[in-house]
């Protein structure tokens, strides 16, 4: 029998674009003689649509993108199948949701609630990645290397700028890099090497979230690897990004494709080891499940730092993720299947869970 798969996109973030890019490859790649796909979109103002069943999967969706006046369902209905009039259960979510209200663990409780099996990273571990602030004092407490950071709240800021400014002077220096504590997709980054654009910074990251982050800049290879598994996980080969911005930024990964990706990155055997001991270490003191794309910094001396994972990377052209299993070996539309595969068994692990006593 095939599998009835909801597959969840759009969402009410700034990476909604995003979203929709990912769920277009997604449905690209799926096979409808294994899946019988349904689509559950919600729009930039928090409306949830759900369709028909998918026959053609790029006309659909573009669809509910820009017809979002009809299909209007409330939350518990969108993510209720029903065929005939018979109540039919969906047998996985895939959640292609990017950011805020999507990736930060409150869709995952929801379908948590409602006991529905789902594609990816758990309530904990989606709202630890989220948070950059919180993953970092996790991976500090698992002894992973990181650079220096430091981090600040809105109206903590807003009382005393001066104050705030001093602090990454004397704590982190330049050049840093000022980022939405809570936000992906280099949406809201800015490096600096002055007070004039760190001032700059913290106005621009402020307005996507009331907690932002600065980290220390290092001269630095960017080194990234996929890890794939629920308990017993395994990584991919090593990619690099090297872009030819200042940074990897919104732009670049998204729109212009403006980077080199070199996959597999040129790495000897014992510091490849390392940043893939670093990277199980990352998805498990997070307690994932599913997907991770973990992301390194490695130094010209052969320092290596762990900058963050990804609990649910894009698929989208030129993203990383896809690439590195395709150059570990599984293709596309396996790596896929292998996901919902996994999220299937981490529902019937917790089915096994007692309540009652």
């Amino acid at each position: 029998m095939k599998t009835k798969l909801g597959l969840l996109y759009g969402g009410k973030s700034a990476e909604h674009k995003v979203s929709m890019q990912t769920a277009m490859a997604v449905l690209k790649a799926l096979d409808l003689n294994k899946f019988d796909i349904y689509p559950i979109y919600i729009s930039e103002e928090g409306t949830w649509i759900n369709g028909p069943q998918l026959t053609a999967p790029a006309e659909t969706i573009k669809e509910l993108e820009y017809k979002p006046e009809s299909g209007q369902v409330s939350m518990d209905t969108a993510l209720t199948l029903r065929d005939s009039g018979d109540h039919q259960g969906f047998d996985v979510i895939f959640p292609l949701l990017h950011g805020p209200n999507g990736e930060d663990g409150t869709v995952q409780g929801m379908l948590e609630l409602m006991n529905l099996p789902y594609v990816g990273n758990g309530v904990l571990a989606s709202s630890a990645g989220m948070d950059k602030v919180i993953m970092k004092n996790i991976f500090a407490q698992a002894g992973l290397p990181q650079v220096a950071y430091v981090w600040f709240i809105r109206s903590g800021w807003e009382k005393d700028r001066e104050a705030s400014y001093e602090k990454v002077e004397s704590e982190i220096g330049y050049p840093c890099f000022v980022k939405p504590a809570n936000l992906g997709s280099s949406v809201g980054i800015s490096k600096c090497t002055s007070r004039e654009e760190l001032e700059a910074a913290f106005v621009e990251a402020f307005q996507f979230d009331r907690k932002i982050i600065v980290e220390q800049g290092v001269n630095a290879r960017e080194i990234e690897l996929g890890v794939l598994g629920n308990d017993e996980p395994q990584c991919s080969v090593a990619g690099e990004i090297v872009p030819k911005t200042e940074f990897y930024d919104y732009k670049a990964k998204y729109e212009d494709g403006d980077t080199a990706m070199v996959i597999p990155a040129e790495l000897d055997e014992e510091t490849y080891n390392s940043l893939k001991e670093q990277a199980i270490t990352a998805f498990k003191s997070l307690d994932c499940s599913g997907l991770v794309r973990a992301d390194f910094f490695l130094t010209e001396e052969g320092d290596i730092y762990i900058n963050e994972v990804n609990t649910m990377p894009g698929f989208t052209p030129f993203s990383m993720f896809p690439l590195l299993w395709k150059h570990t070996g599984v293709e596309y539309p396996e790596l896929i299947e292998k996901l919902v595969q996994y999220g299937v068994e981490r529902y019937e692990e917790k089915q096994k869970i007692k309540y009652t006593f």
